[in-house]
């Protein structure tokens, strides 16, 4: 099985460009929104560790926006505390998809939290930043603050673009992907 880890800025269109490989893809977004609305558990030791914030079950944004505004470790307790399951997670994937060519890896911290091994491919999504920026303003729950705080905990996109094996230019057209995401294909 080849791995890929999808990597790139927050905004950058990383989930898109994952669907776009045509394999089982692993959106360890979509799971943290799962784990909120679905799991007492999550619940139950985010209430731990944050009672001020986390109050009532199924968890909203709202709850985890106001932990993580108020203070600058409220993030980091938040990501400990779900990272574990989100790992959990990715190994039953891995195992459900063990027959699979390839499969996609599309988590934020993946670098940043080890989830990644040796012989993984990394793809680099990159994006110009005021496109990014803009369309981050128009999503719903966009707040700045919460955008700085979150790029505070990630490696430096340099870093990243550094360690990845190819890069795709998202323009957010989907000519541009489909064209990079092929001669990915081809190329492993």
């Amino acid at each position: 099985m080849i791995r890929i880890g999808i990597l790139g800025d927050i905004g950058s269109g990383k989930s898109y460009v994952s669907t776009k490989f045509g394999y089982p893809v692993f959106n360890a977004d979509n799971v943290v929104s799962e784990l909120y609305r679905k799991d007492k558990k999550i619940f139950r030791k985010l209430n731990k560790v944050l009672p001020n914030y986390i109050d009532s079950f199924p968890i909203n944004k709202k709850q985890i926006i106001n932990a993580v505004l108020a203070n600058k470790k409220n993030l980091k307790m938040i990501v400990s505390v779900v990272h574990f399951e989100i790992k959990k997670r990715m190994n039953t994937f891995l195992k459900k998809n063990k027959d699979s060519k390839i499969i996609i890896l599309d988590i934020p911290l993946l670098l940043e939290n080890k989830l990644n091994k040796k012989k993984d491919i990394l793809i680099f999504v990159q994006s110009n930043k005021r496109q990014v920026l803009n369309r981050l303003k128009k999503r719903k729950n966009f707040n700045l603050k919460i955008f700085k705080r979150f790029k505070k905990i990630q490696l430096p996109l340099d870093y990243k673009k550094r360690k990845s094996h190819f890069i795709v230019n998202n323009n957010f057209t989907p000519l541009s992907v489909k064209k990079g995401v092929k001669l990915i294909l081809n190329k492993i």
